[in-house]
């Protein structure tokens, strides 16, 4: 009698705890182009990090990561971007709430000079990446 009992109490766990989430993600695969990581890394940290970071303040997402990884012949990106919106209605209404941040800014940040599709290219986007808890 014990044991239906513990299996039951373990598999409503599981399905308790692997639900979708609410939250929405998107997450940018990033290849620096031309040994030009150092004009890369300014314009991620100075433009779409600052970027994000105003976003998080004013409550338009809710979290981000900017990531660096050892790009390889299988995987040649240096940089993970990931932005994630609590909600699907935050992540609809992003580009506007991008926009107005930009706007608002004091223009682009560039490192010699150089424009991004110079040192730079997303090589795969995930848009709309669901999370389960």
């Amino acid at each position: 009698m014990k044991k239906p009992i513990f299996i039951t109490i373990l598999l409503s766990f599981y399905f308790a705890t692997s639900q979708p989430s609410s939250s929405v993600s998107i997450i940018d695969f990033v290849q620096v182009l031309n040994k030009n990581k150092a004009e890369a890394l300014f314009y991620y940290q100075n433009n779409w990090l600052q970027l994000r970071i105003k976003a998080l303040e004013k409550g338009y997402i809710a979290s981000y990561q900017l990531l660096e990884t050892q790009p390889t012949a299988k995987t040649p990106y240096t940089f993970m971007l990931i932005t994630t919106y609590k909600n699907n209605a935050q992540y609809k209404a992003s580009e506007t709430h991008f926009n107005g941040l930009i706007a608002a800014s004091d223009g682009l940040k560039l490192l010699n000079e150089k424009k991004p599709n110079t040192f730079r290219k997303v090589i795969l986007n995930h848009d709309a990446v669901k999370h389960w808890h």
